[in-house]
């Protein structure tokens, strides 16, 4: 099954045309969407757009440039949408060092707190790093045992890879894997067994190539998969219908 496992179709980009654009989607063949949450309100949102389309589903958390504003009964209000069934994961969680729109401190402590959560719940994790690789890394082994997941939009090396995949986490792809100067990109999906690659959108954002720079959606997720296929020089079909299979060992979406 063709599943974009990280979308924000919840994104002020869309608000002129979302429906349009989710019926396109659907129509082009994709199978399943998870639209991830970055604080309370997109969350609910996403859980919203759940509830509305048969092949979305949603990831419920507060993304590390959000935590700085973070009500203090976000863990029981991120409990109550759980109780969805359609939500299938707790996320987008994790550490951003590269733009700090929050404190470093409260992003661990957020980081923290949702692991936490994650842990208790016994869902998977969304987890977004960006230029904390290893403090992310460092995080996941912690809940070795108790915390699953993703690290969506994985831009980690060869190295990191392969200690993820000795916890067990999957790595989502999107655009960037399609981008010229991609290249440690590349050298992961070389290196990484097609049992935890997972494809990703990421949008509105990160559209592939040629569409770079675009407004991007699901409807480009094909692209990704024919440049994971070109690069371990299998079929695009081989990696659309593997990384499905990921996608539901990694989300149970039918629980």
């Amino acid at each position: 099954m063709l599943t974009d496992v990280h979308a924000h179709y919840d994104d002020k980009r869309f608000d002129g045309d979302r429906e349009e654009v989710i019926n396109a989607v659907k129509q082009s063949g994709v199978d399943r969407i998870i639209n991830s949450g970055s604080n309370i309100r997109s969350s609910k949102a996403s859980a919203e757009l759940a509830g509305k389309y048969d092949f979305i589903y949603a990831a419920v958390g507060v993304h590390p440039h959000d935590t700085g504003k973070t009500p203090g009964n976000t863990l029981a209000l991120l409990a109550d949408l759980l109780k969805n069934k359609k939500v299938v994961a707790v996320g987008e969680i994790g550490l951003d060092f590269y733009r700090d729109f929050s404190d470093r401190d409260t992003q661990r402590a957020w980081f923290k707190k949702q692991m936490d959560f994650a842990a208790d719940v016994k869902y998977p994790a969304v987890i977004h790093d960006r230029d904390a690789h290893g403090e992310c890394l460092e995080t996941a082994k912690k809940y070795r045992g108790t915390v699953k997941g993703v690290f969506h939009c994985f831009a980690g090396s060869v190295e990191m890879a392969r200690e993820l995949v000795k916890l067990d986490y999957m790595m989502s792809f999107g655009g960037v894997a399609t981008f010229a100067n991609a290249k440690t990109c590349r050298e992961v999906l070389k290196e990484l067994p097609l049992d935890y690659i997972l494809l990703e959108t990421d949008c509105p954002y990160l559209a592939p190539h040629p569409h770079r720079g675009e407004r991007n959606d699901s409807r480009y997720l094909s692209l990704i998969a024919r440049k994971i296929a070109e690069i371990k020089n299998i079929t695009p079909e081989e990696v659309i219908g593997k990384t499905g299979e990921n996608a539901e060992r990694c989300f149970n979406f039918s629980r």
